[in-house]
């Protein structure tokens, strides 16, 4: 049985939320978001709460179980409060600016990276060493934040490069004399 899935979700105040039938739609002041739930996966709203559960007990439709009610909790948090990662930036001239929509990245290429921002997601750089990705989709952001990082990961030596801001590096030790 899946403890994550047993819960029901909450609605939040100032959500509105409707199923019909596998598709959970919820609006909200920062949006709308949807999500067709899997069909081996039973969604229904009662009471301001959605509550998820496997048609059968196949080991199938158990999997699903617990990430639909992760899925649904995360849109209705969504639409509500957004999502945001932080992304910071080390290294001697390494640094990120707005140009319009998008974000330039210097990291030490013979070439400045620009990213194009997609839609949905808001990219901001309150200093030249950090990043900020907001947005109401939790995957987008997500993702958004790892492309950007993975144009220089950081790497194990100096910790050079672009990092989440709550991430630690497993530093090694240089070549001793």
């Amino acid at each position: 049985m899946s403890r994550i899935g047993k819960k029901p979700v909450q609605v939040p105040a100032g959500v509105t939320a409707t199923v019909d039938g596998q598709t959970v739609t919820a609006k909200g002041p920062k949006g709308e978001l949807k999500f067709v739930v899997n069909d081996e996966v039973l969604v229904k709203l009662e009471n301001g709460e959605i509550a998820v559960t496997p048609r059968d007990e196949s080991k199938d439709a158990r999997s699903k179980w617990g990430m639909s009610r992760t899925q649904i909790e995360n849109i209705l948090i969504g639409v509500k409060d957004g999502f945001e990662k932080k992304l910071e930036i080390s290294g001697v001239g390494y640094r990120a600016a707005m140009q319009g929509k998008n974000i330039q990245l210097s990291l030490g290429f013979s070439h400045e990276v620009v990213y194009e921002t997609p839609e949905g997601i808001t990219i901001a750089t309150p200093k030249p060493t950090e990043i900020v990705v907001t947005g109401i989709d939790k995957q987008v952001v997500g993702q958004v934040a790892a492309e950007i990082r993975k144009y220089r990961g950081p790497e194990p030596y100096k910790g050079k490069g672009v990092r989440y801001a709550n991430e630690r590096i497993v530093r090694k030790d240089g070549k001793k004399k």
